[in-house]
């Protein structure tokens, strides 16, 4: 299996999981995706990450993202972990988690770097478009636990730049100005973006968030 690159197609999969046995892309439906992968079942980082992720669920749903979690452990570990996720994170696992015992998933994603540990996944991290598109893919080592406020963040960027000429900048947050597309002429560009448009630079220029 080749490595995952971004604008390839995300590779579907039918697996077990927490919630019973699920095909990816029916699961999706017509939304975007997070699919996060986990070194394994009771491991203190992936515990307040789950919980974390519980949490957010709500501002995933906002922005129609549906999230998938995956562990080479199996679903009756899983269902285990779940409790103990519930108790110390003070919430609710409210969405599915692979049991990839085979490695099936795990592979066709490239989660297992052999350098870092032979059999544990590595925190990968998958940002999947309406179009089944890979937009965003994070690797994390096992000791460094994710920030789910910047995935919140990446996910308001691709969806505004995907609907927009614009790009958004450094520390870019969600109604904040963006870069007008260096594809579009400055004239060209006051025309589209009739909030105005700012050149700091022929190349720079800047315009209110059109969403906002």
């Amino acid at each position: 299996m080749a490595t995952l690159r971004l604008g390839d197609t995300a590779p579907d999969f039918t697996a077990v999981t927490s919630e019973g046995t699920l095909n990816f892309y029916d699961y999706l439906g017509d939304g975007w995706g997070i699919l996060f992968s986990h070194p394994a079942d009771f491991t203190p980082v992936c515990t307040t990450e789950l919980g974390t992720a519980a949490k957010f669920k709500d501002e995933f749903d906002k922005r129609n993202v549906k999230m998938m979690a995956l562990s080479v452990d199996g679903a009756e570990s899983h269902k285990e972990w779940i409790k103990d996720i519930n108790e110390t994170q003070q919430t609710v696992v409210n969405f599915p988690i692979i049991a990839d015992e085979d490695r099936k998933v795990s592979d066709l994603y490239d989660m297992i770097h052999p350098n870092a540990n032979d059999t544990l996944t590595v925190r990968s991290v998958f940002i999947i478009g309406s179009d089944k598109k890979v937009k965003l893919i994070l690797t994390y080592p096992a000791s460094t636990g994710r920030n789910f406020y910047e995935l919140l963040r990446v996910v308001d960027s691709l969806q505004l730049t995907a609907n927009h000429k614009v790009a958004t900048p450094a520390n870019w947050k969600n109604g904040e100005k963006v870069v007008v597309s260096p594809a579009i002429p400055t004239e060209e560009a006051k025309q589209i973006f009739s909030r105005g448009v700012e050149e700091v630079k022929p190349y720079l220029r800047l315009t209110p968030d059109p969403t906002a």
